[in-house]
């Protein structure tokens, strides 16, 4: 059995989903702080938090766990800025609370949902895994320390990990079963969308970067990519194929912020008002993925190569969701 962290979550749904998709038996754990009841595909579920390691303990006493999956993090990068001790206590003391536990009940195995965000300003585009990391936020440096925290972990304890830095997540599921969904939504995609929807204007935040229009450049990958190769590096994992590595997850494309809403644009057929607003606090210029490492050792290959591609399935989603 899986332990998915943060399984009623945005990436965490999705990854149960090709989970069970491959036949594996699932237990999500998730405090639905920014997760929804309804997105935990698995017939088990626990509602729990990372923080609560009595509750942790009783789920690995409950479940056969033989892998853990762990998704379960606060992720904006302004509410990190403004509230650094939140992302401290959450993403570094509950993750170590998940460790204590797996190490207590023999569970050697683990998937870390890791980010982009450990490099900060990066020196050479497309980023290698070992670009130097150099986070410009608290959401990155809780990424990074938790990364050091699980190879030490391997080296004393003989944890077997993989870490996978994603780029920036997109999209929903083409069946349309699972979407993103956020009280606060920090996400360029789905704002835009929602502008769309609407017909109200969309900020842009920081106009006067170093870039050919001015405004910041990721790399957008979809949520089901990212899902399959979750269950890929799984498989790798538990087949002792590879262990203790790190792994971007991209396309190798970036495309700005303007970009981005003028494929919205074509893709909603809406025009929508775009306004400059100042830059926020942690944001880099520049980041794009060199994912050759998890093609080659992972076997990975999106299927969404296109931005409109993965716009479209947001856009059927988001539509939806006002039916």
């Amino acid at each position: 059995m899986i332990l998915v962290t943060g399984g009623a979550g945005y990436i965490g749904s999705h990854t149960v989903k090709e989970l069970l998709k491959h036949g594996y038996e699932v237990v999500v754990y998730d405090n639905l702080s920014t997760g929804h009841r309804e997105f935990v595909l698995s017939e088990h579920f626990v509602e729990g938090d990372l923080l609560d390691l009595e509750e942790l303990r009783a789920t690995f006493r409950r479940y056969p766990i033989e892998a853990v999956l762990h998704f379960a993090a606060v992720c904006r990068v302004d509410e990190s800025v403004a509230n650094p001790q939140k992302y401290y206590q959450n993403n570094v003391v509950g993750g170590l609370n998940l460790l204590q536990a797996m190490l207590e009940h023999d569970v050697k195995l683990i998937i870390f949902s890791s980010s982009a965000a450990v490099y900060g300003d990066p020196e050479l585009v497309p980023i290698p895994e070992n670009h130097p990391k150099r986070p410009k936020n608290p959401y990155g440096w809780t990424k990074w320390i938790f990364e050091q925290i699980l190879a030490d972990y391997a080296h004393a304890y003989g944890l077997k990990y993989i870490a996978l830095r994603y780029f920036n997540a997109a999209g929903a599921d083409p069946e349309g079963q699972l979407g993103e969904r956020r009280a606060q939504e920090s996400h360029l995609i789905p704002i835009v969308l929602e502008a769309a929807l609407r017909g109200k204007p969309v900020q842009i935040y920081g106009t006067d970067y170093n870039t050919d229009d001015g405004t910041a450049i990721r790399d957008y990958i979809h949520v089901s990519d990212l899902a399959t190769a979750h269950v890929l590096a799984l498989q790798r994992l538990q087949a002792g194929q590879v262990a203790n590595g790190v792994y971007n997850l991209g396309i190798g494309r970036g495309y700005s912020v303007r970009e981005v809403i003028e494929t919205c644009e074509r893709v909603t057929g809406k025009r929508i008002e775009a306004q400059p607003a100042p830059r926020r606090a942690g944001d880099p210029v520049e980041l794009v993925a060199d994912a050759t490492r998890a093609r080659r050792e992972l076997g990975w290959e999106p299927r969404f190569t296109e931005l409109e591609e993965i716009v479209r399935t947001a856009w059927e989603w988001v539509k939806r969701q006002t039916r």
